[in-house]
């Protein structure tokens, strides 16, 4: 296992997990990873434990968080358990309202509400999801929020406290939390920009529950013992990204050796590589830096390791080390 116990960093530290599914396993299996990987979550010190939500993607099993999210919070006891995220459009916002006061009701002060404006990523999908190309977006937050906090037109049940809502936005999103009072899920291009969140922070309208601005930076970190191990098991979701990008289909996971004897396109080559250059992986002692430069230019207050890979057993262990990053594991 990688020693990453002399390094910390000083902000939060949170997984995501999206519930991909693994050559040789069925659907079934994948959820039940995602739920023991939210107790070692747990075990090892992580603020929070997310899971997403995707429709028809073979790659992915989960399509309904918020009962993926009671089974977490069911195996669970400390954690912070929530959805990363919950897609509006695809949702009636009482519906939303209803499903996480539930949970929030079943396990009291650990639920967290992640909403996001993605449609399906097809169109089959999106006609199945009934979805609209009519952005509505801040309007569902509103609508939402009002049937959370019992101020609505119709009062949602269990009428319980509020879970905290989250953002994930990218480019106009981050004006709508901002407007909103919210925090923010940021990743993948809004990071590419000098000042990325420098809107976010400008038009911040602080509310009691949120008085100032609060950033989630999610990033795809891979940590082994040595530089060779962390490409070697990042290479997975890139080999799977780069055949999305060629066939049309996000697919299951594949054994790194396996993928070692496939043929590899000079497209696919560089697409893979372009997947790796865009993650954080290495050492305990190559990723510390670099996630000490986003968060500072960032000012992010939580990082969210999105991380993927076949092999269980060393995602585990990319994970403790990726809490002992935070200082929390031990």
């Amino acid at each position: 296992m990688p020693d990453a116990s002399s390094v910390e960093i000083s902000v939060f530290f949170s997984l995501l997990d999206r519930s991909r599914t693994r050559s040789g396993f069925d659907d079934g299996s994948a959820l039940r990873h995602t739920v023991e990987r939210a107790v070692h979550a747990e075990e090892i010190g992580l603020h929070r434990f997310w899971v997403a939500e995707h429709h028809g993607v073979p790659g992915i099993a989960s399509g309904a968080p918020a009962v993926l999210a009671a089974a977490v919070a069911s195996r669970t006891s400390r954690i912070r358990v929530g959805s990363g995220g919950v897609m509006l459009p695809n949702h009636q916002p009482l519906v939303v309202a209803e499903q996480f006061l539930m949970l929030e009701s079943l396990f009291p002060g650990r639920i967290d509400l992640g909403v996001g404006r993605s449609l399906g990523f097809t169109e089959p999908v999106r006609a199945a999801l009934r979805s609209e190309r009519t952005d509505t977006f801040e309007a569902d937050i509103a609508e939402l929020r009002s049937y959370l906090d019992g101020s609505g037109p119709v009062t949602a049940r269990p009428a319980v406290p509020s879970p905290p809502v989250f953002v994930l936005a990218t480019g106009a999103g981050l004006e709508v939390a901002a407007r909103a009072g919210l925090p923010v899920v940021v990743g993948g291009p809004v990071l590419q920009r000098d000042d990325p969140l420098a809107v976010y922070r400008k038009h911040f309208r602080p509310t009691p529950s949120n008085p100032e601005p609060y950033v989630i930076v999610s990033l795809d970190v891979t940590i082994a013992a040595d530089a060779a191990d962390a490409r070697r098991l990042a290479v997975p979701e890139a080999w799977a990204m780069a055949r999305s990008r060629r066939e049309g289909e996000f697919p299951a996971l594949e054994r790194a050796s396996v993928i070692d004897e496939s043929q590899w396109t000079p497209q696919t080559r560089s697409r893979i590589e372009a997947s790796l250059a865009s993650s954080i992986l290495g050492t305990a002692g190559q990723v510390r830096p670099r996630l000490e430069e986003v968060v500072e230019r960032t000012g992010a207050n939580e990082i969210m390791a999105s991380t993927s890979t076949y092999d269980r057993a060393e995602l585990f262990d990319a994970d403790v080390a990726f809490a002992q990053l935070a200082g929390v594991a031990g």
